[in-house]
């Protein structure tokens, strides 16, 4: 075991992906001599060369256009989003080219890549620069999503999603870059898309990704002084979706309450709410329900803290779900 921070961990899993496959390559604005906005690819260019981390353009079209022809030549290729709001000009490559070409060619093309989008906020940055688009990814076929939120599973998930035969977006949340964590570098946690139970708990399933997952936890400990005990499932998966791990869960507690730092219409909330109303009704105990971000575009940073979900919300909310007890 040893002890680093989340960005410190994605590179330590990009260097050993580099390190294991020459066919890896990694493309991005500012990725080589600076080694990106957040320097999660700090040193990378120095150790494998300007020909395998290469230093883009600002053109975010291009560059996935790129590593999609890159992918159909059999290359694995990282591509860094600098920030979610700057992927909608590649959004085409994306859902039109890369989410289609291995189904379309029966197989006969493989897409390994991986865009690695940091999302969310929580920085006190300015706008297009803490979005949460990963339900548009997820409601497109032939796409993969994950996102990590611990320095463990970044270091082992950027890996797995490297080697993935299918196009993965990579989803970082970019507030909690500098927190501190163990990383096990021989053992993986868990498979790509499994979720994973961070706290067992009996009373209520509570559902979060991202940075989301930390306040679950804040949120589970600061419950547990008023007696009640949370499960804290991080879905990690966001397509596909491990919901038989959060179903089990549901099956035990009879409640669910999914956190998520997205809007909440059409959401991943929408679909973990859905699914579990479809699989547990007779399990239930009361409605499944989601603590969201507001339905408005991101605010000035001043007042991000009041828009993003956080631990006073969550147990108001868990109040709510507490008062039914069919």
């Amino acid at each position: 075991m040893t002890t680093m921070t989340m960005a410190k961990a994605l590179n330590e899993g990009l260097r050993r992906a580099l390190e294991s496959d020459r066919h890896v390559l990694m493309l991005g604005e500012d990725i080589g001599k600076l080694g990106g906005v957040f320097r999660v690819t700090d040193g990378l260019q120095k150790d494998f060369g300007e020909d395998r981390v290469i230093d883009a353009p600002l053109a975010e079209s291009a560059i996935v256009g790129t590593s999609v022809g890159l992918a159909m030549r059999g290359y694995r290729t990282v591509v860094e989003i600098q920030f979610d709001g700057f992927v909608y000009p590649a959004f085409d490559q994306i859902v039109s080219q890369a989410a289609k070409l291995h189904k379309r060619s029966a197989g006969a093309y493989t897409m390994g890549l991986v865009i690695r989008l940091p999302f969310q906020g929580g920085i006190g940055a300015v706008e297009h620069h803490s979005e949460s688009p990963e339900a548009y990814f997820v409601h497109t076929a032939g796409l993969r999503v994950v996102a990590c939120s611990t320095p463990n599973d970044a270091y082992w998930m950027i890996q797995q999603a490297v080697a993935h035969d299918d196009p993965v977006i990579f989803c970082e949340p970019k507030c909690r870059y500098w927190d501190r964590g163990e990383v096990d570098l021989d053992h993986p946690p868990a498979g790509l898309f499994d979720a994973v139970v961070r706290r067992p708990g009996r009373d209520v399933t509570v559902v979060a990704y991202g940075s989301m997952v930390k306040v679950a936890l804040q949120a589970a400990e600061a419950a547990a002084e008023e007696g009640r005990d949370l499960e804290v499932i991080d879905l990690r998966g966001l397509s596909p979706m491990d919901l038989d791990t959060v179903a089990a869960s549901v099956e035990r507690t009879g409640r669910l309450l999914v956190i998520q730092e997205a809007p909440p219409i059409a959401s991943v909330g929408s679909e973990v709410v859905a699914a579990i109303q479809e699989r547990c009704f007779y399990s239930l105990r009361a409605p499944a329900t989601r603590v969201s971000a507001f339905y408005v575009p991101y605010p000035a940073s001043k007042i991000e803290d009041e828009f993003r979900p956080s631990v006073d919300r969550v147990l108001w909310t868990l109040d709510q779900l507490m008062e039914h007890d069919s």
